[in-house]
């Protein structure tokens, strides 16, 4: 396959013949230049970075991505084709100072240290994502992360994920979904990380359910002389459950540890066989349990403790880590796990392994901007709420299907502006319509209420009468930006630009993270 040169996110320009009568190109020559010239507009190669701020770690990741065109149409959405990872940092222990802020001098300069050692400069990485998870999330001075980005505020996606985000985001950057998909089954991903666990329920590829509980390896932690420096509060009620004490400044006898962690791995394997939460199982939990309406047919496993599951790593971080690692393990050999262990490929890196891609479309031109919408919007998440549009569905339903794949992004209704994408199905009919726009109205009342932009992205070419509904019949009161003729999926973010006139069309700058588990369809 042809490679395009390093700085292949240059415009691509039509070859010419020049005009010295020395220079004129051959006939062999005008054919590489014409070959190359169009595997160009069909080819595109970005230099990404991937940055993940957790409970207990943090790593950065460079790869260079090779997008290809899918379609005909020189619209078409890019995809990704292929991945090379170019370097991967070692793993930090995050930062923390004593005032419970983040020591944003030490990330930054561990930051400025991976460009060195990858022989990277900032100017040649041409997008990026910064991901803040756990304990990371509530340090005070947290927004100092983004601040280091801040030169590259256009190119990187920076996303906040809460529990049931990051277990999505394990899911796919594991490669869990996309061996789910591969194989057709259901699969049960266990996140185990330093503060918390994190499930994710696929089946072929989509994942259904998702949930958190407070076991990680770093719930407590040694210093040199093996004396406990960190004791946080779930491992107290964990150690209560055990029948042994925490202190800090002291150190932890063996035996003891053997309990605390056999105490883990019954809350764990509990949760695993989709057991209801009873007891210690439920104090522990930070979400609603899975559900038992999909059984699955087998675990993988993810996480920096993933990685002593798998025997990828054998050293020690001063933490439980590894004990907690050997007791999973022994529970997946002994049948207290009754499920057979894949490896999906990715352990500690999973949360984000890619960065993020852009690509650019232009809306349809039967699309509804309110005079006054406040264009343009820059960095809206992407939510699909998971509705049937091609068969009879009800506005309850819509506005249900709204309030879960807000829930699913741990995002709080009304207090920031979101994209919906909706793809839709079936007769353009107006009774439909209107059902759908009612199904808005009621999965967005806090928004509607603050006046929030509604912000709707549609493949079907309805955009227009949507809106026009919204506005004129159902007497919304904030802006409604109803466009159509686009290809979104989730997690993707987006730049909606100010529209184009005299053809009425929105551009619309696409920012996908992108994961390991699979390239997109």
């Amino acid at each position: 396959m042809r490679r395009v040169p390093d700085q292949s996110t240059e415009r691509a320009s039509a070859p010419t013949v020049l005009s010295s009568q020395d220079d004129v190109l051959t006939e062999e020559e005008l054919a590489d230049a014409q070959d190359e010239y169009l595997w160009r507009l069909e080819n595109v190669q970005l230099t990404t970075v991937g940055v993940d701020v957790g409970s207990s770690t943090s790593h950065l990741m460079f790869a260079r991505v090779h997008l290809k065109r899918m379609g005909d149409a020189l619209s078409s959405r890019f995809v990704v084709i292929d991945r090379q990872i170019l370097w991967r940092s070692p793993i930090l222990l995050t930062p923390y100072r004593a005032d419970y802020t983040i020591d944003a001098d030490k990330l930054d300069e561990f930051v400025h240290h991976a460009y060195a050692q990858a022989n990277l400069g900032r100017e040649d990485v041409d997008a990026g994502a910064i991901i803040l998870t756990g304990e990371a999330l509530k340090r005070s001075n947290s927004r100092a992360i983004a601040d280091l980005f801040a030169a590259e505020s256009g190119k990187f996606v920076c996303a906040s994920a809460g529990h049931h985000l990051e277990s999505v985001l394990a899911a796919h950057g594991s490669g869990a979904v996309g061996l789910s998909r591969q194989n057709h089954q259901t699969i049960l991903n266990v996140d185990i990380g330093g503060g918390t666990t994190k499930l994710a329920l696929v089946r072929n590829g989509e994942i259904l359910h998702t949930a958190a509980v407070a076991v990680g390896g770093r719930l407590v932690a040694f210093d040199d002389d093996g004396r406990m420096s960190r004791v946080e509060g779930p491992a107290v009620e964990a150690a209560q459950e055990a029948g042994i004490s925490l202190t800090l400044g002291t150190k932890l006898p063996d035996a003891d540890r053997d309990k605390l962690v056999a105490t883990w791995c019954r809350v764990l394997v509990s949760l695993i066989h989709q057991e209801r939460p009873e007891g210690l199982v439920r104090a522990l939990m930070l979400t609603d349990p899975l559900p038992d309406d999909a059984e699955p047919s087998a675990i993988t496993f993810s996480g920096g403790v993933s990685e002593f599951i798998y025997g990828r790593e054998g050293g020690s971080f001063s933490d439980l880590g590894p004990a907690l690692a050997t007791g999973i393990r022994a529970a997946t050999l002994d049948g207290r796990v009754r499920l057979p262990v894949l490896d999906p490929g990715q352990g500690i890196r999973a949360t984000v392994i890619g960065a993020s891609q852009f690509s650019m479309q232009l809306s349809g031109n039967t699309i509804t901007v309110s005079d006054n919408a406040d264009l343009p919007l820059r960095n809206l998440p992407v939510l699909h709420p998971r509705v049937d549009l091609g068969q009879d569905f009800t506005a309850s339903l819509v506005g249900e299907a709204i309030g879960s794949s807000i829930r699913r992004f741990d995002m709080e209704e009304g207090k920031s502006c979101v994209a919906l994408a909706f793809r839709w199905e079936g007769d353009p009919l107006y009774r439909r319509l209107r059902t759908f726009a009612e199904g808005i109205v009621q999965g967005l009342p806090h928004s509607l209420a603050a006046r929030l932009p509604v912000v709707l992205l549609l493949d079907g070419d309805i955009g227009k009468t949507l809106g026009n509904i919204l506005k004129a019949e159902l007497a919304v009161a904030s802006d409604v930006i109803s466009i159509d003729g686009l290809q979104l999926q989730e997690f993707d973010f987006v730049d909606l630009g100010e529209v184009i006139q005299p053809a009425n069309t929105v551009p619309v700058v696409i920012k996908s993270l992108l994961f390991s588990g699979g390239m997109e369809d």
